[in-house]
């Protein structure tokens, strides 16, 4: 790119811009004459000079690239946690295809998945600046297929190997990752004072693939005559295929956009970064564990009811995510997770007292509250972050400086919160096969939120500690 200094305007006549910018073959200026600064797409779609922060930029056409990029990136990050989350609703239903197995490898089955999406989510992250949004968005949607189409072949052959079919199922792991990668790209699109919502409405809309899974499964495997579980796997093909083709024609790659490794070297040598991922365990970890061995539960539990329902669950989770930020904007993310965690310990225990009396009603709604508070918590928890490392005073490298710590904090607490989806169904499974009922699961995980509870409150919400006095 080259610019070449035009003629002085006569006297008297309007004064045209103060350089004429050439670009390549194939690029196009994208702000009006004047902007500040000026954004050029190149071959690619590569975004040159994108500022979220620049006012003019902003208004004239950022916003709407934002937007563009946030619609299809909540679509794509959709699929994915949908496809993360089909063996939780393909496991209850393996009986009745054929598949003799013992309920602690059911549980196996559910929470390997989540094991594999929460170790990618620290590769995905990287992969947005190295790659390109858009282009991490392509082939993390293709990606896509692998798990689908292995999942298709497998449940038609009831005499695999139970080797052969935790493998596939730890496929789908792939869905997992792409919480983190779409997280990082949609963070770059938006300026800071909007981009909470951003995120907010980005990890809503993939939370909700959990629930739409969960929901659609059971209705298209059950068209026609018998059970066709391979139907669950292929009804993903179309959809990652569609989702890559218009992630190809209209999502950006931002050039300048670029994740730095120290940060998450940095943040992992900070004590807050462990705190806060233990707690998230709690909340996030909760949300997709429950998710995943919600649909098994009701079977086990409640053999008589339809697995259909089993979606509301993550549904109600999902829904309480963005609510949960809004409340910590206002009351702070410490006293609301607080709260969370206290609901979620009520919840869990009138679940115990509903298996204890058999009651359905009662059981569905001990998690449906407790699926409440883990969306509540997730969004408090995610509110807190920032808030955390921006305490104390500084200067302004100091505050840029503990911006990319927050961001490495980030990444490495969502990864280390993913653990909890696979922690929940072995918690289940061990309970199961040591007493057999999860009760005793149930109890040990009240107990763990109430130390997650105490550990926020003591570190981040009494009078007397070192945030006491600060909204976090």
């Amino acid at each position: 790119m080259t610019q070449t200094p035009t003629p002085a305007p006569p006297e008297g006549a309007p004064a045209p811009p103060a350089t004429t910018t050439q670009h390549g073959p194939g690029a196009v200026v994208l702000t009006p004459a004047g902007t500040t600064p000026e954004l050029v797409r190149h071959r690619g779609r590569w975004l040159h000079g994108w500022d979220p922060e620049a006012p003019d930029q902003w208004q004239s056409v950022g916003r709407g690239v934002a937007r563009r990029n946030l619609t299809l990136s909540i679509f794509a990050e959709f699929l994915g946690f949908a496809v993360w989350a089909l063996w939780s609703i393909v496991v209850p239903q393996l009986p009745e295809a054929g598949f003799a197995l013992t309920s602690d490898q059911m549980f196996w089955l559910i929470a390997v998945p989540s094991l594999v999406g929460a170790t990618l989510r620290i590769p995905y992250t990287f992969a947005v600046p190295l790659f390109g949004g858009r282009n991490w968005t392509i082939v993390s949607a293709l990606l896509l297929l692998v798990p689908a189409g292995a999942l298709a072949w497998a449940v038609q052959r009831p005499d695999l190997s139970f080797t052969v079919l935790l493998v596939v199922a730890a496929l789908a792991g792939v869905g997992g990752g792409n919480f983190a990668s779409s997280m990082a790209n949609i963070s770059f699109f938006y300026p800071e004072r909007e981009k909470g919502r951003a995120l907010g409405l980005n990890a809503a809309g993939g939370n909700i693939g959990t629930a739409a899974v969960q929901l659609a499964v059971p209705l298209v495997i059950v068209i026609g005559a018998g059970v066709h579980l391979e139907r669950a796997g292929l009804m993903f093909v179309p959809l990652a295929v569609l989702a890559a083709v218009l992630a190809w024609r209209y999502m950006d790659n931002v050039k300048d956009a670029a994740a730095d490794p120290r940060a998450y070297g940095s943040a992992a040598r900070q004590k807050h970064t462990w705190v806060i991922s233990f707690i998230y365990i709690g909340t996030f970890g909760s949300f997709i564990g429950f998710s995943g061995a919600f649909p098994t539960l009701l079977k086990n539990e409640f053999p008589g009811m339809t697995l259909s329902i089993a979606f509301l669950g993550a549904l109600v989770g999902s829904v309480a995510r963005p609510a949960g930020g809004i409340l910590a904007d206002r009351l702070g993310g410490a006293r609301v997770t607080v709260v969370a965690f206290a609901v979620m310990a009520a919840g869990t225990v009138s679940a115990i007292f509903a298996l204890r009396s058999g009651s359905f009603g009662l059981f569905f709604g001990s998690f449906l509250l407790l699926f409440l508070a883990t969306g509540a918590g997730n969004g408090s928890v995610y509110r807190m972050i920032p808030a955390v490392f921006r305490h104390g005073a500084g200067d302004a490298t100091d505050r840029a400086r503990r911006a990319k710590v927050a961001a490495g904090c980030i990444g490495i607490a969502g990864a280390v919160g993913a653990v909890g989806g696979f922690l929940i169904p072995r918690g289940f499974a061990v309970s199961t096969t040591a007493t057999g009922g999860i009760e005793a699961a149930l109890w040990v995980i009240v107990a763990m939120y109430g130390v997650m509870a105490t550990t926020t409150w003591v570190v981040y919400g009494r009078r007397g500690s070192s945030f006491g006095d600060a909204l976090i």
